[in-house]
C-alpha cells in the first residue's frame, strides 16, 4: 500500500530506519526500539489517519524502566465462578456511571477495580470542570458526548444528589489588539461550533472578577461552564449502584482473561475466576492492557500527567467562576487555568505532559512553580502562602486523540470505554448511557421497572440552618461533636461515611466522602480522631487502620512495644552504653 510505504519512509527519515509500520486488519502496528518517550509517542502521533486505520504503538521503550502495575496484596476464592452477565472492569466515573445506568435494565452486573476504593486514578485527580468544548472538533466523538454530557448533568447531579455550580469561564485576553477578531469570533465561530459565548469588556468583567490584573483587557464568556466534585460523583455513582444491586468489587485486579473463538470465557481476578457474558473495558490508563489480555487490541494508550495545586478556602473569593488566559487567538486548554471548585478553593491546574509512569503520582516543584508564576500574571493576589496541597493526575490518551466506545474489532462480547481523556468527566454521564443501551441490545435485556435513581448524599451539618442543624443534633448528637475544624465536619458525617453501601473504611476514603482533613491543616488535627473512629467502628484495632490501601499503615504499635523494640535492638553488644543511650532518647 503506497500509503504505508510514505509513512516508512517517513519514519525512516524521522527515526534512523529503527521503526517500522505495518498494516494488518486494519491496524497500523509500530515496531522497534527507542530510548526517548516523546519519540516514541511523536511516531505514533505521525502514524495516525482516521480513515485507514486505527494506531498499535509496540515500538519498545530502552530509556527507563517502566514499574510495574500495583495490584492487591490479597488473595481469595470470593468470587470463584460466579456468572454475572456484565463485568465492569474499572471503578473511574466511566466505569461507576456504566454500572448505574446498566441497573436501569434486568441485568446482573459486576464492577472490579484493582484499588481499595473507587475514583482513586484519573476521576479522582481531575479538576472537576465540566466544560463546554472550546478546542473540540465536530469530527471527534469527544465532541459529541461533551455536548451530550453537559446537558445531563443538572439532572444527573440532582438525582444523586451532588453539588454542580454552573459557573462559566473566562477567556481572558491581555493583547487589546486581538479585540475585532475576538468580537468576529463571538459572533461567528463560537455559533457556528453550538457554542454559547459572549463578549466582555474589562469594565463589566470587573464587576464579575474584581481581581484580575491589569493587563487583562477583554474577555470572552462562556455560560455553560460548570465545576463538579470528580471523586464526590464517581463516588455517587457507584453507591446508586449499589444499591441498585449492583455487586461492586474492590482491591480485585484482573490477572487474565480466557478467550474462544472471539468470545471471553472467563476473567481470572486475584479473588477467583468470573464468567461473564459480557465485558465492559473502563479500566482507564490500563485499557490497552485489557484490551490485550481479551485478544482485541486495537489501539494503544500513551499517558499524560499533569499537577494540580489547591488553595485554601480563604483564598477562594479572588476566582468566582473559572478564569483563564489565552497568549493568541487560538484556544489550548493546555494553558491551564484558574478554577474555583465545586469546594470553595482554588484549584490551578499545570500544562500537560506525556509520561510512561502509568501509576507516578508524584509532584514536583519545578511545575507547581511555573504554573503559579503564570496564572499570578492573571490573578496577582494569589500567593503561595495559601496552597494546602497538591496533587497529580493521569489520563489516557489514544493516538487518535480521541474517545473509543465501541464494541470489539476481534472479540464480539467486549465493550472499550477507552482513551477517555478530557472530557472524560463531562462526557461519562453521556457514555455511561450508550455503553448500557449497547449492553442492553446485546444481551436482550428488558427495562428494569425497579431502578431507583435517587440517591441521597451524606447530610453537611455546618451547611444547614441553624433549625435544622439543632434538630439534627438533638435526634443525634454525633453531629454535635467536630472532628474536622477547618471543614466543620461532625462525628455524625464521619459514621455516616463508614455505613453506605461502597465499603470504607480508610482515612483518605473518609476524607473523600464528607472532606475531614482537606482544610488548611490537611488533617494533622482530625486524622487521628477518624482513625479511633474507623477502629471503633468496623471493631479492629487502630494499628490495622489503613490511610488509603493495605499498603499504607499509619500506626505500627504502642509506644511502650516501640521502647521495649527500641530496648532489644539496643542490648547489642556491639553499642557502646554511651551510643545506646544516645540512640535510644534520639528514636524513642
Amino acid at each position: 500500500m503506497a500509503l504505508i510505504g510514505k509513512l516508512n519512509r517517513k519514519l525512516a527519515k524521522l527515526f534512523g530506519g529503527i521503526v517500522h509500520a505495518e498494516l494488518r486488519e486494519g491496524c497500523l502496528y509500530l515496531t522497534g526500539a527507542l530510548n526517548n518517550w516523546d519519540d516514541i509517542v511523536r511516531a505514533g502521533q505521525i502514524s495516525v489517519n482516521k480513515k485507514h486505520y486505527t494506531v498499535v504503538n509496540d515500538i519498545e521503550f530502552d530509556g527507563g524502566n517502566i514499574l510495574p502495575t500495583r495490584t492487591p496484596l490479597i488473595c481469595s476464592n470470593a468470587l470463584e465462578g460466579k456468572k454475572p452477565d456484565i463485568l465492569i472492569i474499572g471503578g473511574g466515573i466511566i466505569g461507576c456511571a456504566v454500572a448505574r445506568e446498566l441497573k436501569r435494565y434486568q441485568l446482573d452486573v459486576m464492577l472490579v477495580e484493582k484499588e481499595h476504593d473507587v475514583a482513586l486514578h484519573a476521576s479522582g485527580r481531575n479538576d472537576g470542570m465540566i466544560l463546554p468544548g472550546l478546542d473540540l472538533r465536530g469530527d471527534q466523538l469527544k465532541k459529541k458526548y461533551n455536548d451530550e454530557g453537559s446537558r445531563l448533568y443538572p439532572q444527573v447531579c440532582k438525582e444523586l444528589d451532588v453539588p454542580f455550580n454552573l459557573t462559566g469561564q473566562y477567556l481572558c485576553f491581555t493583547n487589546k489588539w486581538f479585540k475585532p477578531a475576538v468580537i468576529a469570533s463571538t459572533l461567528l465561530y463560537w455559533k457556528k461550533k453550538g457554542i454559547s459565548a459572549e463578549f466582555v469588556n474589562r469594565n463589566e468583567l470587573l464587576k464579575h472578577e474584581p481581581y484580575l490584573s491589569e493587563d487583562v483587557k477583554f474577555a470572552l464568556f462562556f455560560p455553560n461552564t460548570g465545576v463538579v466534585c470528580p471523586y464526590g460523583l464517581t463516588i455517587a455513582y457507584a453507591e446508586n449502584a449499589a444499591d441498585n444491586g449492583v455487586d461492586i468489587c474492590l482491591d480485585t485486579a484482573v490477572f487474565n482473561i480466557d478467550v474462544k473463538n472471539g468470545i471471553i470465557k472467563s476473567v481470572l481476578t486475584n479473588h477467583g475466576r468470573i464468567f461473564p457474558k459480557l465485558v465492559i473495558n473502563a479500566a482507564g490508563v490500563f485499557a490497552e492492557e485489557i484490551a490485550y489480555l481479551a485478544n482485541d487490541r486495537f489501539f494503544s494508550i500513551h499517558p499524560r500527567r499533569s499537577t494540580s495545586t489547591i488553595f485554601d478556602k480563604k483564598a477562594g473569593h479572588f476566582v468566582k467562576t473559572v478564569v483563564s488566559a489565552v497568549s493568541g487567538m487560538g484556544v489550548n486548554p493546555a494553558e491551564g487555568c484558574i478554577i474555583h471548585t465545586a469546594n470553595d478553593n482554588l484549584l490551578i491546574r499545570s500544562a500537560a505532559a506525556e509520561t510512561y509512569h502509568k501509576e507516578d503520582f508524584s509532584t514536583d516543584r519545578k511545575s507547581i512553580n511555573t504554573v503559579l508564576e503564570k496564572q499570578q500574571k492573571i490573578i496577582t493576589n494569589i500567593s503561595k502562602k495559601d496552597i494546602i496541597t497538591y496533587y497529580t493526575g493521569i489520563t489516557s490518551v489514544t493516538y487518535e486523540d480521541d474517545f473509543i466506545v465501541s464494541f470489539g474489532k476481534f472479540t464480539r462480547n467486549i465493550i472499550h470505554a477507552a482513551g477517555i481523556q478530557s472530557p472524560g468527566l463531562t462526557a461519562a454521564p453521556a457514555i455511561a448511557i450508550d455503553v448500557s443501551k449497547m449492553a442492553a441490545f446485546y444481551l436482550k435485556a428488558f427495562e428494569n421497572t425497579q431502578f431507583n435513581p435517587i440517591r441521597k448524599g451524606i447530610v453537611r451539618a455546618a451547611c444547614l440552618p441553624d433549625e435544622q442543624r439543632d434538630a439534627l443534633i438533638k435526634k443525634d448528637p454525633n453531629y454535635g461533636v467536630i472532628i474536622c475544624r477547618c471543614e466543620e465536619i461532625s462525628r455524625g458525617e464521619v459514621l455516616d461515611a463508614l455505613r453506605r453501601s461502597v465499603p470504607c473504611d480508610t482515612v483518605d476514603g473518609v476524607m473523600r466522602r464528607v472532606r475531614s482533613g482537606m482544610g488548611r491543616c490537611q488533617g494533622s488535627f482530625c486524622g487521628p480522631h477518624v482513625a479511633q473512629i474507623i477502629a471503633a467502628e468496623k471493631k479492629i484495632p487502630i494499628t490495622e487502620v489503613k490511610k488509603m490501601s493495605d499498603n499504607s499503615r499509619i500506626l505500627f504499635g504502642s509506644k511502650k512495644e516501640r521502647h521495649a523494640s527500641m530496648r532489644s535492638f539496643y542490648s547489642e553488644d556491639s553499642f557502646s552504653p554511651e551510643n545506646k543511650r544516645f540512640l535510644e532518647d534520639k528514636i524513642c
